[in-house]
């Protein structure tokens, strides 16, 4: 089969090639994001500065009620109900509370302990991009359907600022819709993609847990919040494996313990802390209940007072198998076939997974390791950085699904 029939259109009729100017001004403006990184539901700057570009180019978005982040429309007027449902694509614009360690980097953090450590100054760009490139085709008259942008905040603050942005309305008259997110593990110029679930859920836990504490010469009449915590982080990961299906994947990962301040006191008050995943949708509604019986299975039998504070996240993101599909052949039609990889499911959270309740959708991972690296710079880590040449991947991928599209999806 040839890259022309998969894709449905010839490359010289499917446009959206991005212009080299365009791209450098993309490029500068991530790097912009980048030294100005903003925590989830902080993103003023960020917001404005995503808002006037849109303004620029003729377009209307619309900042949510939260006040950061934002939705536009691109090929509706004002006010204007859509004839067939619309493609959204999302980005997310917030940043990670940790510093910026690339010491030779001309546009690392300018902000202490903020970075874009997780890629969403890209992703950002990305849809950003994509937005140019269709309102400039629509001004052409070649923009076949309606496409609406989605700028969300606080991805990283547990459960996620999909569900505000939703609950304002930016899945309204949607039938549709898309994301990517950086793969550092995963070369600039290819992408990552699979059908069914690729993220997993993800929950925060917290628990503290007292009793009576004392001298170390006489733990017999304390109770012993050392061992009971130490007890606690190593039984109860080790109970819950126990009482699912391990084909389901939920683990308890510990992230912080903390008990007691000198060597001779037993203390009155621990705290341990970490994150619960689950591969399984159904698993993950059940993890609560199993993960409570078995905290407080391990507290009672060392006499300690639990206290569990179970913060629900996200579930995991599931790709619709004709959304995904769209994606793979978007990305056909412009580097080809050998540059889309299979998979897996990843045990990372990713509140994108809200849209998917309520629209089919995928997530597609992009490429942003520089080819022939052999360091990987991981997410969530001080020294992450994207090859910038993933943006334009992800305009023209995003840009040639906006035109491959032709599903008349489900409204939200």
């Amino acid at each position: 089969m040839s890259l022309e029939s998969e894709a449905g259109l010839s490359g010289d009729v499917l446009p959206g090639v991005l212009s080299e100017s365009l791209h450098a001004e993309l490029v500068a403006f991530r790097r912009d994001l980048h030294m100005h990184p903003e925590l989830g539901n902080q993103e003023f700057r960020t917001t404005a500065a995503i808002k006037e570009r849109l303004e620029k180019a003729g377009l209307r978005p619309r900042v949510l009620a939260t006040g950061t982040g934002l939705v536009c429309d691109i090929g509706l007027k004002e006010g204007e109900r859509p004839a067939v449902p619309l493609l959204a694509l999302r980005a997310d614009i917030d940043a990670l509370p940790i510093p910026d360690t690339k010491s030779d980097c001309p546009y690392r953090s300018t902000v202490p302990d903020r970075a874009h450590a997780c890629g969403h100054d890209v992703h950002t760009t990305v849809v950003l991009g994509t937005g140019l490139v269709l309102a400039d085709l629509h001004a052409k008259g070649l923009l076949g359907r309606p496409v609406r942008l989605i700028f969300q905040p606080a991805e990283e603050v547990l459960p996620g600022g999909a569900l505000a942005a939703i609950e304002d309305g930016a899945l309204n008259g949607v039938g549709r819709i898309l994301a990517v997110h950086c793969d550092p593990r995963v070369d600039a110029g290819r992408i990552g993609l699979r059908h069914g679930p690729i993220t997993s859920a993800c929950d925060r836990l917290e628990i503290a847990l007292d009793g009576p504490g004392g001298h170390t010469a006489r733990p017999h009449l304390t109770t012993d919040l050392v061992t009971a915590a130490a007890r606690v982080a190593v039984d109860v990961p080790a109970l819950i494996a126990r009482r699912v299906d391990t084909r389901v994947g939920l683990a308890l990962t510990w992230g912080r313990i903390e008990a007691g301040h000198a060597p001779n006191v037993v203390p009155q008050h621990a705290e341990l802390s970490g994150t619960v995943r689950c591969l399984d949708l159904e698993a993950w509604r059940q993890a609560p209940d199993i993960v409570h019986a078995a905290i407080d299975e391990v507290a009672t039998m060392h006499r300690a007072k639990s206290e569990i504070n179970y913060v629900r996240g996200v579930p995991p993101v599931v790709n619709d198998r004709d959304a995904a599909d769209l994606l793979r052949r978007a990305m056909a039609a412009r580097r080809g076939r050998d540059s889309i990889e299979s998979t897996e499911q990843s045990l990372g959270g990713e509140d994108f997974s809200w849209y998917l309740e309520h629209v089919p959708g995928a997530m597609a991972r992009l490429g942003v390791r520089r080819p022939g690296e052999r360091t990987v710079r991981d997410l969530h880590q001080g020294d992450f950085d994207a090859d910038e040449h993933a943006i334009t991947v992800g305009v023209e991928m995003f840009t040639a699904a906006a035109f491959l599209d032709d599903s008349d999806g489900r409204q939200a």
